[in-house]
Formats: structure tokens, sequence, C-alpha cells
């Protein structure tokens, strides 16, 4: 590795992640909030986004976590992701679509299945727009 490219590498990692609201019309947010990095359903959810990786990828999927006070994948507070997510204590999950509006809520982890067909279902997907 150059050393340029070692100065890039570091520079994107330090760089701040993007807000929710950066997202919209880009990506689809799967958002997650559990109380602790080690619940069981946050994993479980974990485990179901990286098996349906190119699905996600071919729906513009992402995934921001919210684990305690730690968030993964968005620039936003953690507090301002539990209220988006509507989790105050507990697991949460909420699909918010391209247009920030919040499709799909679930007190536990939701099936790859489920997360495709609501988002197959979705207008812009539909006509090709995303």
């Amino acid at each position: 590795m150059t050393m340029m490219t070692l100065m890039l590498a570091i520079a994107a990692a330090a760089a701040p992640l993007p807000p929710l609201d950066a997202l919209r019309w880009q990506q689809r947010v799967l958002l997650v909030c559990a109380p602790t990095a080690d619940d069981p359903a946050l994993a479980r959810q974990q485990e179901i986004v990286a098996g349906m990786a190119g699905d996600a990828a071919e729906r513009d999927l992402v995934l921001v976590t919210v684990a305690g006070d730690r968030v993964t994948g968005a620039g936003d507070t953690a507090a301002a992701l539990r209220r988006r997510c509507g989790a105050a204590r507990g697991f949460s999950a909420a699909l918010i679509g391209k247009d920030g509006g919040t499709k799909l809520r679930a007190r536990g982890p939701i099936a790859a299945a489920q997360l495709v067909a609501v988002i197959d279902a979705m207008p812009m997907r539909r006509g090709g727009g995303g």
C-alpha cells in the first residue's frame, strides 16, 4: 500500500458518517435499535442482512444500528435514531424508504423475505426508479 493510499484510507475512516436525511433518495435504510451490543435480536437481524447481501445491494438497502449509545452506519445521535425507530427500550427495527418515510416497523428481527417483499412493492422500486 502506498503512503497516499494509506492516507486516503485513514481520511475516509475518520470522515464523519452522513445523517439519515443525507441518504434520502439514495438509499433505503434498515434502522435497528437494541439496548446493548450483545442483544440476541440485534445479532439475528445482522445475520439476516448479511445473508441477503446481493438482494440488499440490488435494493439499495443499508443497515444502520444503534446498540446502547453506539451508532453504526450513520452520523445521527443514538437518541435521535431511537426516536426515529420508535424504540425507547428494547429491540426495534424500522425500514425507511428512499423518500424518508417509515415503511415497516417491528419489535423483533425482520425476515429477509419480508424486507424484499416490502421493498419490491414500493412505487420507486416497481417503476424502476430505484
